[in-house]
């Protein structure tokens, strides 16, 4: 498919460009004009390859529930079409539902190479941010996310806005009396899936999966990587289960393929319709494994509590299910896979953006819980759905029994691990101040580097210290110092004097006569006039 868009891209561009052959910026496709491209050749590609399955089982059985003629052979095409993006039809009594979950693996694959066919045809890649390089900040990092996630969600509108208008076309086209498709449905389905597989794709053009991830904020971030591995694992565990029960059953869905005995062609058909609903036989997997299980008509149910089935569709791929009544003690261990998945959860979380705040890690890994319960949600409504009506109408799990099992049992176990996991890691980590602190630590030492202090000066210190690092000699009183205090508590007394009427003349010193010695002050470095106390600065680490 994309040899023919890159065929489509090399025509003249003054039909649907902007014409001209100047620079890269004028002869650049406008993106609205190639996700129109994308989405046409998506649509034409697919309904060839269902009109070929279908035009292979009409040759097979004429008469069969693939139409009269080529006609209804397109409509029946159409209606698969319609089906490989679960939306549902219309039926005498009732409606059709369950609809085969591996059928989207054509389209979606198909939309993921039209978005990158598109990518490069709009040339994003030039039109993406420049990469930054390492320590700029934090603003400029957010802006160049923030433009890039604005030019993804652009192409995937440009994708999915006309892949739906197409859609709508073929949901009128596909009508028959027997069969009508829901125009909404087929509108919001095809919107939701072009949308989502063409912003993946084009975030893929801006690198590797985990460039990704990086568009993401940090928190954020860590919610998606848990929710993704909690999911994947309850999958897996569902997947296990599912092909157990096979193994043990075997011999019975042999038994019922026979039964139908559809020949080679229809034998061929019906193995391909098999391994197509295998993937709705996972999340049913998952459900049983997480607690509420599913039911297989109304009435029924199929938990690790029990069993309790009535008549079933002949559908070999069903021959799988375990009998009615009570099922062993043993198999309620099954209800501790969802906690170790919630466990690996919640350490994964942590470790993606681990949180400073102790009491704040447990919180975010219930979170991740709930957000794994959604996302299993989710699964299993697209996972069942009503076969007609009566005792079929209610065919699946239930997509909000299976939600809260989800959110409550992976939600206890990744808070668990994620505080225990944040603190481990916490713990283990050297003590670093916070980004701001840290700044204008380097910026003040980086200042502090370039004062250098004047030639010969010496730093005050205490002259106990002065065995140790050189200081200011100590200073010494002299004789020929004026005693400030004493020349004030002569005045005082002077003033008492007075008060007391004993005038007293002012006694002044003659002019250029030498002052006279003091006797009142004691010169500490003579020791032949007074005592001299010497101070052992070593004393204090003695004792």
């Amino acid at each position: 498919m994309t040899g023919l868009l890159d065929q489509i891209r090399t025509g003249p561009r003054a039909v649907l460009g902007r014409g001209g052959a100047g620079d890269d910026e004028e002869s650049r496709r406008p993106l609205p004009v190639s996700g129109m491209l994308a989405a046409f050749w998506t649509l034409g590609v697919g309904i060839a390859v269902l009109t070929t399955l279908t035009l292979i089982g009409w040759m097979a059985a004429p008469r069969g529930p693939f139409g009269e003629g080529l006609p209804g052979v397109f409509r029946t095409a159409c209606q698969l079409w319609l089906a490989a993006h679960h939306a549902g039809f219309a039926i005498p009594g009732g409606r059709v539902g369950l609809l085969p979950i591996g059928l989207m693996i054509l389209p979606g694959a198909l939309l993921y190479r039209a978005g990158l066919w598109m990518a490069r045809d709009a040339d994003l890649r030039l039109r993406m941010p420049a990469r930054l390089p390492k320590g700029t900040p934090r603003d400029v990092e957010n802006a160049r996310r923030r433009a890039q996630l604005v030019l993804i969600a652009q192409a995937g509108i440009s994708l999915a806005a006309p892949y739906a208008l197409l859609a709508g076309v073929i949901a009128l086209v596909s009508r028959n009396e027997i069969m009508q498709p829901f125009p909404g449905e087929a509108l919001v389905s095809h919107l939701l899936l072009a949308f989502v597989t063409g912003s993946v794709a084009t975030a893929r053009t801006i690198g590797p999966w985990r460039s990704m991830l990086r568009l993401l904020p940090e928190r954020p971030r860590s919610l998606v990587a848990g929710t993704a591995v909690a999911t994947a694992l309850l999958l897996t565990a569902g997947a296990v289960l599912v092909l157990v029960a096979v193994a043990m059953n075997f011999t019975r869905i042999q038994q019922m393929s026979e039964v139908l005995s559809p020949g080679l062609v229809g034998g061929g058909l019906l193995l391909l319709l098999e391994v197509l609903y295998f993937f709705n036989a996972v999340i049913w997997g998952m459900a049983y494994i997480s607690g509420p299980g599913f039911a297989v008509g109304a009435g029924t149910l199929v938990a690790p509590t029990g069993v309790k089935l009535s008549a079933v569709p002949m559908l070999p791929l069903l021959g799988a299910l375990p009998p009615s009544g009570t099922a062993p003690p043993w198999v309620m261990s099954v209800i501790a896979v969802p906690f170790a998945a919630g466990a690996v959860a919640g350490v994964v979380t942590a470790r993606v953006a681990p949180t400073p705040s102790i009491e704040a890690a447990p919180l975010w890994g219930f979170v991740c819980g709930i957000t794994s319960g959604l996302a299993a949600g989710t699964l299993a409504a697209l996972s069942g759905g009503p076969l007609g009506g009566a005792g079929l109408a209610a065919v699946g799990p239930s997509p909000w029994e299976v939600a809260l099992s989800v959110a409550l049992e992976v939600g206890v176990a990744a808070g668990i691990s994620a505080g225990i996991a944040n603190w481990w890691l916490i713990s283990r980590r050297p003590a670093t101040p916070p980004e701001p602190v840290r700044k204008a630590g380097a910026v003040i030492a980086k200042a502090a580097g370039k004062v250098r202090p004047a030639r010969g000066a010496h730093l005050p210190g205490h002259w106990l210290d002065a065995t140790e690092a050189e200081t200011q000699p100590i200073p010494v009183i002299r004789d020929d110092w004026t005693d400030e205090h004493a020349a004030a508590t002569a005045e005082t007394f002077d003033d008492m004097t007075a008060r007391r009427g004993r005038p007293e003349p002012p006694r002044k010193p003659p002019a250029g006569a030498a002052p006279k010695p003091r006797t009142d002050i004691v010169d500490e470095t003579d020791d032949r006039g007074g005592h001299v106390i010497y101070v052992d600065p070593y004393a204090w680490d003695r004792d």
